[in-house]
């Protein structure tokens, strides 16, 4: 609660030595310790900015940590989500949070909720706690965390991360904005790639989330709201070391938040499935299977295509492929490159799983070169035909 009953809260012998440098700070003092105590939080994932905010709210003192996770701890996720190990891989995140949190402090309650936030849940889900976090990586799931946050009054503490940048806010608190007054309208479907597509930088993720675990202690000791990021958006660019602040205001003619929605189908996800099951239902496809049975055979009748960016070429690669990037063959020069290439031959392409061969293929098609895509892509090839070539 964030306006606790503070007589009703003690800290013991062991939690005064272990927050000393906290209590001896003018802006928290043993009261602003209590209301960490009394104060619950619910972090909605525990991925790249999840791990680093869960660490430093335990370590702060919060008295009570809801986690909503349904995924498990990859290989791939230990460059950046610092709270898990690797004696986690395979097991669900939200356990390993725990198991960490507790490490650091163990007299924190820790609410665990395997299960994806949706329009049924997450009311009840977030209505028992002061502060929410949004540490997830999809405009459905951002759209619904800052409506709940909205029917509930609950200040939204955001973040986000791609590749070198991130951006920090606080939404819908003391009548400050909200997501929607950032974002109106949603993405169209594919517009902004995911970091599996792009990558991120591992330590990005560290300085977004350690951000928003200062906003949510400032929010809880009840620091004045013009100290804290409401109504401003913080920009920051790992690349070049550089802060940039804009302004946030509400809007006065948005819509008024009245209920939860379908917030896939207000993100377009069904439609965009549906056009891409219908064009790549147009293209024809051949399994890796079929690829490295081609590749092993005498043909030269065909020419073989990595659309892929060229560090993920010097990551792995298929043998015989050629590397022609999805983005000059959209930009209109690589359309030239595989006309000269394929001449009279079967055009084949390959990605990392199968999604932007299809679609190079089609912008291909449109140019009257007719294609066949690689289902599953290098990664399927990984796991069925040449285990030696890495995953990543």
């Amino acid at each position: 609660m964030l306006n606790p009953n503070l007589d009703s809260i003690e800290l013991n012998k062991d939690e005064y030595e272990r927050y000393a440098r906290h209590i001896i700070l003018p802006e928290v003092g043993l009261e602003g310790q209590k209301r960490l105590k009394a104060a619950s939080v619910l972090c909605i994932g525990t991925g790249g900015l999840g791990s680093p905010l869960l660490l430093y709210l335990a370590a702060s003192g919060i008295g009570r940590i809801g986690i909503v996770d349904f995924d498990v701890v990859d290989h791939s996720n230990l460059q950046r989500q610092v709270i898990h190990g690797t004696s986690w891989v395979g097991k669900p995140k939200i356990e390993s949070a725990k198991n960490r949190i507790l490490e650091i402090n163990p007299t924190c309650q820790v609410d665990l909720y395997e299960t994806r936030l949706s329009s049924e849940n997450a009311l009840k889900i977030l209505e028992p706690y002061d502060v929410i976090i949004d540490g997830t990586d999809n405009f459905p799931t951002r759209y619904l965390t800052n409506d709940a946050c909205v029917l509930l009054n609950k200040p939204n503490v955001y973040g986000s991360i791609f590749r070198f940048e991130g951006q920090a806010t606080v939404f819908n608190y003391e009548g400050g904005p909200n997501y929607r007054d950032l974002y109106p309208e949603p993405p169209p479907p594919g517009m902004v790639p995911s970091c599996a597509e792009g990558g991120v930088l591992g330590v990005l993720c560290g300085i977004i989330g350690t951000i928003q675990a200062t906003e949510a202690i400032k929010i809880i000791l009840r620091v004045d709201p013009a100290k804290t990021l409401s109504g401003r958006l913080l920009l920051y660019d790992a690349m070049g070391m550089k802060f940039r602040e804009l302004k946030l205001r509400p809007n006065p003619v948005r819509p008024v938040i009245e209920k939860l929605i379908d917030y896939e189908q207000f993100c377009g996800i069904p439609q965009a499935a549906a056009q891409a099951s219908e064009s790549e239902g147009a293209l024809e496809e051949m399994t890796v299977t079929q690829l490295k049975e081609l590749l092993d055979s005498d043909a030269d009748d065909y020419v073989l295509i990595d659309v892929r960016n060229p560090n993920e070429y010097q990551i792995a690669k298929i043998p015989n492929a050629t590397l022609i990037p999805l983005p000059d063959i959209e930009d209109g020069d690589g359309v030239a490159k595989v006309k000269e290439l394929v001449g009279d031959k079967r055009l084949i392409a390959h990605c990392k799983l199968g999604g932007r061969s299809a679609k190079a293929l089609n912008i291909l098609k449109e140019a009257g070169i007719e294609g066949i895509n690689v289902k599953g892509g290098i990664a399927a090839w990984s796991e069925e035909v040449d285990s030696s070539v890495p995953q990543y």
